[in-house]
């Protein structure tokens, strides 16, 4: 198993766990939005058992004149990211607490 399968295993899990810790279902994350967008490497199939989402009619998405996406100013090497509003997230957080400075994920 490769480095990136053990991460997407990883994430998973750790996903599954804040779903359980929280009460949330799929239908939870699909209403917050947290699928509106498919990302182009996986617009061609969905992973098995999860059904692919539908895009979120348009009069349903807040947009404001001009509005660009959220710009992500941190990223680390598994492509996790950080727009640099509220709390850091888990992966942050716990590199800063292990020394590294948050300066090293900036990518802007």
């Amino acid at each position: 198993m490769s480095e990136s399968d053990s991460a997407k295993l990883a994430a998973v899990a750790w996903i599954r766990e804040q779903m359980d810790r929280h009460a949330l279902s799929i239908d939870d994350l699909i209403e917050a939005g947290c699928f509106d967008t498919v990302p182009p490497a996986s617009a061609g199939a969905a992973p098995s058992g999860i059904a692919a989402p539908t895009p979120a009619p348009a009069a349903a998405t807040p947009s404001a004149p001009n509005a660009a996406a959220p710009r992500r100013l941190y990223r680390n090497a598994l492509g996790q990211s950080w727009d640099g509003q509220g709390e850091y997230p888990d992966w942050l957080q716990r590199a800063v607490n292990a020394g590294q400075s948050i300066e090293f994920f900036r990518v802007d």
